[in-house]
């Protein structure tokens, strides 16, 4: 059984490896630290039944815009855990979070053009539409899709023409 919980500063150690094992962008431990001190409500992790992270979810909000939005930063689910619909409820609960917690407009994010299995996740099952092409955005070259998802209440605001 694995279940899906808000991340502490205890799980940061889990996430690392989680990160290092299945993705080539790899960051510092202080840089998950900042995520889990800044914007404590959005990321989350799955744990396993003997409490091991067997995937997580890093998420922030950009605070240099005029329109309240999330971004996730970050997604991995061990190999072994995959296909049990795990990435797809920890950016639910990421995503629930930003407008919850922060009123968020919508929610962006990066992947690799060349991420078939990613592409399908955040395009397919969860809704998010390519946005633009950022050229060279990894270290290794590779092209990124910057990719949003509108929240629907943002939607239906924006019909009736109100303001938040």
């Amino acid at each position: 059984m694995v279940s899906i919980r808000r991340a502490t500063i205890d799980d940061l150690m889990g996430m690392q490896l989680a990160n290092l094992t299945c993705l080539p962008e790899n960051y510092q431990m202080k840089y998950y630290f900042y995520h889990i001190v800044s914007w404590p409500q959005l990321s989350f992790v799955a744990e396993d039944h003997k409490g091991r992270v067997v995937g997580y979810v890093l998420a922030k909000m950009e605070e240099d815009t005029n329109e309240p939005h999330g971004h996730i930063t970050s997604l991995a689910v061990f190999r072994n855990y995959r296909k049990l619909g795990l990435a797809t409820k920890l950016m639910n609960q990421a995503q629930q979070s930003m407008q919850e917690v922060y009123n968020a407009d919508y929610v962006s994010l990066h992947v690799r053009v060349g991420n078939k299995a990613a592409l399908s996740l955040y395009r397919d099952t969860l809704g998010f539409k390519v946005h633009e092409t950022e050229k060279e955005y990894y270290a290794d070259k590779e092209d990124a899709y910057s990719m949003r998802l509108t929240f629907k209440e943002t939607e239906v605001k924006k019909k009736k023409g109100g303001a938040s």
